[in-house]
């Protein structure tokens, strides 16, 4: 189909759907507001090294991502994670079980997770089978069904620590069917927690749950700002785009820059939440004016260090902090030459890199880092050599009310022809989750 095209925003949403309306037919104009593209898949210098410092892996369900790196020629760069996770609880450090979906067990008496909730928690966890079969309603929050079910020790020392590390949420209060869409019907099927698991995990692909690509995640931006090359895409950067006008009459858009206007059959934004529904105040002003959620700010601290004893992999791929651990500020390290063996292989020996995750933009000083590091790991501290930091800002989190709000509210809206929003709020936290709404998003538009 032929046609002028402008996309908003250049992070992966962004390049993904220009990628696919240029291999359409259409002429399309990327405009970023900043120097660079990729949004939350960048990189950074640490020790002399290049390394990811958003996104380090994508998720292999769906298959959208493993399409679109088979498209772009990147398959012979695929990696695998090695090691596991370990939760730290209060008392001690342990690895997580093995196949349960959102920290919860499908099998609560295997060895694994008795290791972490203990034979008491494995036997009040096991009473979920010997509960009221469940056959018809809906649980509306994840904390309640998991501790009703299960017991609190499942909830606060499986659930709740990957729940939080991995979305940044309160398990407590976080929606079932916004964090876990088949969760429920799964439950209505099997009858039970531990079996709706078990149902969830078979219909899992086999291997990792999640892939990587070595030398880094950004090497996806890299080949899809190629490919758009290739393609005749026009990328304009230090675009910023203060809105987006339907035609007075008929189809089409007039997309305006502080430098120009640039007018199109069809626009596509892929920005962040509220810089989306700003600039949806004319197409869908009952939308844009719902209120805003609090933005969600989080720090990434990588750490070059160098220490030998780091080559065992003491804890397997990296740590999360369940809510009892009190004297550890973090939620999260991961040990990324353990998981990553092309990253260890970039590396002299004996060096490795860590990154620990934050949930404030607050700067931590170099010795709460280092005693954060040392308690997540088990070792006294560490030479650290480098340092990198990374505040990110999510003005609206996927998963906060305000945003599940608008997103339903956008859903329901009948926008103009022609028009389609994207991106994480939008689509769900991930890559795999982003690519496959900026495809639908783009093939929709033709």
């Amino acid at each position: 189909m032929s046609g002028t095209a402008v996309v908003v925003g250049g992070g992966v949403g962004g390049l993904v759907a220009a990628r696919r309306l240029a291999l359409h037919g259409r002429q399309v104009v990327l405009l970023e507001r900043s120097a660079t593209v990729g949004g939350r898949v960048a990189r950074g210098t640490i020790a002399g090294v290049t390394a990811d410092t958003g996104a380090e892996s994508f998720a292999v369900r769906g298959g959208t991502v493993r399409a679109l790196i088979d498209d772009l020629g990147l398959r012979g760069a695929l990696a695998e994670p090695r090691g596991s996770a370990w939760v730290a609880l209060a008392d001690r450090t342990v690895p997580l079980p093995a196949g349960g979906v959102l920290g919860i067990p499908g099998s609560p008496l295997a060895e694994d997770v008795r290791r972490v909730i203990d034979g008491h928690g494995a036997a009040r966890a096991y009473a979920d089978r010997l509960l009221p079969v469940l056959k018809v309603g809906r649980y509306e929050r994840l904390g309640p069904l998991v501790r009703g079910r299960m017991g609190r020790r499942v909830l606060d020392r499986l659930v709740a620590p990957v729940v939080e590390s991995v979305y940044g949420v309160d398990a407590e209060t976080v929606p079932v069917d916004a964090i876990a869409p088949q969760l429920n019907a799964a439950i209505t099927v099997a009858g039970s927690l531990s079996a709706a698991v078990l149902r969830l995990r078979s219909a899992a692909p086999a291997g990792s749950a999640v892939q990587g690509l070595r030398g880094g995640v950004t090497r996806l931006v890299d080949a899809l700002l190629a490919d758009l090359e290739r393609l005749g895409v026009d990328v304009r950067l230090d675009a910023e785009v203060i809105g987006v006008h339907p035609a007075p009459v008929g189809p089409g858009f007039t997309v305006v820059t502080p430098r120009e206007d640039v007018v199109a059959d069809v626009a596509v934004i892929a920005v962040d939440g509220a810089a989306a529904l700003d600039l949806l105040r004319d197409a869908a002003p009952d939308v844009a004016h719902l209120p805003r959620p609090e933005p969600s700010v989080s720090r990434s601290v990588l750490l070059a260090v160098d220490d030998p004893r780091l080559d065992a992999m003491p804890r397997g791929s990296g740590v999360l902090r369940a809510s009892g651990r009190t004297d550890v500020t973090a939620v999260a390290l991961t040990h990324v030459t353990a998981k990553w063996a092309w990253s260890a292989d970039a590396l002299p020996a004996g060096r490795h890199l860590l990154r620990l995750a934050y949930r404030a933009a607050d700067l931590p000083a170099e010795t709460r880092v280092a005693a954060d590091a040392a308690a997540l790991l088990g070792l006294v501290p560490t030479t650290i050599v480098d340092r990198l930091d990374t505040v990110w800002v999510d003005t609206a989190p996927p998963l906060a009310p305000e945003t599940r709000a608008a997103h339903q509210a956008l859903s329901a809206a009948p926008l103009p022809q022609g028009l389609a929003v994207t991106g994480s709020w939008r689509s769900g936290t991930g890559l795999a989750s982003v690519v496959a709404g900026a495809e639908t998003a783009a093939r929709g538009l033709g």
